[in-house]
């Protein structure tokens, strides 16, 4: 027989899952990020849970043809509205190095899927991501 596993377990399973995921509510707001996914992006979870992905991760400011944020809103935005995965094209996303060391450029492959409620209302949106900047 199966049990559900305990909030314990899920948090264990959720910070050490393979691959490089957060999972946000409709509103963007950071919910959860995994162990792979703060290593890939330099940040620590508890400086990025509960913050609007769009603050934790802006576009690079010294780069004037930086449209990242604006690729990842549509792609959430046709999550939300169609209630179904959408796998981005090559994402150029720059990443802020620790203690304001600048940018540093990086290439992703991103789908976004969403987590749908009883009523079929997405409750929340899973955020996978593969660092693809070494196979270019």
């Amino acid at each position: 027989m199966q049990t559900a596993l305990q909030n314990s377990e899920y948090d264990r399973l959720m910070a050490q899952a393979p691959g490089l995921c957060l999972i946000l509510d409709p509103a963007f707001t950071i919910l959860a990020q995994n162990d792979a996914h703060c290593r890939a992006t330099m940040t620590r979870r508890e400086d990025t849970i509960g913050r609007l992905l769009f603050e934790v991760f802006p576009d690079n400011p010294n780069d004037p043809r930086a449209d990242g944020l604006s690729d990842l809103r549509r792609s959430f935005i046709t999550v939300l509205k169609t209630r179904k995965p959408d796998t981005m094209p090559l994402l150029k996303y720059d990443i802020a190095r620790a203690q304001g060391g600048g940018y540093e450029t990086r290439y992703w492959r991103v789908v976004n899927t969403p987590v749908l409620d009883e009523n079929g209302f997405v409750r929340l949106i899973v955020n996978r991501v593969e660092d693809v900047t070494a196979s270019l």
